[in-house]
């Protein structure tokens, strides 16, 4: 073991996990005032159930012995028997070290799905549908693209941070469970306003310092290839901010701030498959070209198409995650990480970008199924939506009894 590597995977580690409370902030203040409270729970709640059921369940499910390249085993129930060992996934840090950062990318995947659903979804469907989600969906995506035998890593094709385990599987899970729970009472008829920007930006700025740790932590281990991840993270979040806020002078004449992190977050996003894989140079273009398509798709699709994508968790984390993965089909090097079989299109190979574009129907897939099986057992047990007079109270007081702002009296 390396005390170094040690170290930086729990500073990583802890950054991942920060990556969800600055969620909590991001989605809070896009929300209306009513539902600020009950929009900031449902990221925060995840933290509790997510890490528990990685404890007892799922890490073995994840990372456990190969069963058909879709699913692990049992054999590290309540995490018995890693402690005081290395694994086959890196050998400079314990077993349990690993797990903890894995278990981190846990959390931070299932609070992403809430952003499409608020302002409208019962919490008690919501705590039910997350927990059949993270068995049905998550668990067996990351052990496809990331464990010992999954049968997308043996197809060749690769995924540095989470591109179709994090961002394509829970943007894909958010668009199905937004369309199936309906739009909101006044969607497309009242406008919706950003109730607290200043929380907006706390929220993406603990997102970007979170996601160093995220993109450059996952080459687990203190060296060359976590620096590159580092730079090509941090390059591609600010041409995304920048192509953003061109689109916005582009569209409506002036650059704005949400608009600006937004486009920072997208950059994000479409660069966590690829970080660890393609040239410093291409992870401009990959944010470049990545928040344009986001707009659009956001600003134009949707609502042509007519579905209620709330905090457009589709629309950044699905079309992003998507665009990533094509784009690290298109760029990456084998001369910068020797996971990578083929070089990308770019260079001339067509392997590796036919095996990204069949992991991202795979995932798409695997999605779509498991939200859709997630919502029909749900709904054997709890209705999914509030009542009319509850969504028009707001959540936070019909959801939680509480209120954000008590003292509070001015407009939306």
């Amino acid at each position: 073991m390396n005390s170094g590597d040690i170290g930086f995977m729990l500073i990583c580690s802890a950054l991942v996990l920060l990556m969800t409370p600055g969620l909590a902030f991001f989605y809070g203040g896009l929300v209306r005032r009513k539902n600020v409270v009950n929009t900031m729970m449902t990221s925060i709640f995840v933290i509790g159930i997510a890490a528990v059921m990685w404890a007892l369940f799922g890490y073995s499910l994840a990372f456990g012995n190969d069963h058909f390249g879709i699913i692990g085993d049992f054999s590290w129930l309540g995490l018995q028997g890693i402690e005081g060992s290395t694994t086959d996934y890196v050998s400079t840090i314990p077993h349990l070290e690993f797990a903890i950062f894995q278990m981190m990318f846990a959390i931070i995947t299932q609070a992403l799905i809430t952003g499409a659903v608020a302002g409208r979804m019962k919490f008690k469907a919501l705590f039910l549908f997350i927990i059949l989600w993270s068995v049905i969906v998550y668990y067996p995506m990351a052990h496809m693209v990331w464990g010992l035998g999954g049968f997308l890593a043996k197809i060749g094709s690769i995924d540095f941070a989470g591109g179709n385990v994090v961002h394509i599987s829970s943007g894909v899970s958010a668009l199905i469970l937004c369309i199936v729970l309906g739009k909101r009472k006044d969607y497309l008829r009242v406008q919706y306003h950003v109730h607290n920007i200043p929380f907006v930006v706390l929220g993406a700025s603990l997102l970007l310092f979170g996601w160093f740790g995220f993109n450059a932590g996952s080459a687990l281990q203190a060296n060359e290839l976590a620096v590159h991840a580092f730079i090509t993270t941090g390059l591609s979040a600010a041409a995304g901010m920048l192509s953003w806020m061109g689109m916005d002078v582009w569209m409506s004449g002036k650059p704005t701030l949400v608009g600006s992190v937004t486009g920072m977050v997208v950059g994000l996003v479409a660069i966590t498959p690829g970080a660890g894989f393609v040239p410093i140079w291409s992870s401009i273009i990959i944010g470049l070209a990545g928040s344009p398509i986001c707009y659009l798709m956001i600003s134009k699709v949707k609502q042509k198409l007519g579905y209620d994508d709330a905090l457009d968790a589709f629309g950044c984390h699905g079309i992003g995650g998507i665009w990533g993965g094509i784009a690290t089909g298109l760029f990456a090097q084998t001369s910068i990480n020797d996971v990578a079989r083929w070089n990308g299109l770019f260079f001339g190979d067509m392997q590796l970008f036919l095996a990204q574009l069949a992991s991202i129907l795979i995932t798409i897939a695997v999605a779509v199924v498991g939200t859709l099986i997630c919502i029909a057992i749900v709904r054997c047990f709890t209705t999914l939506r509030v009542s009319k007079q509850e969504e028009q109270k707001g959540l936070d007081i019909s959801e939680h009894q509480e209120n954000a702002y008590p003292s509070f009296n001015g407009l939306d």
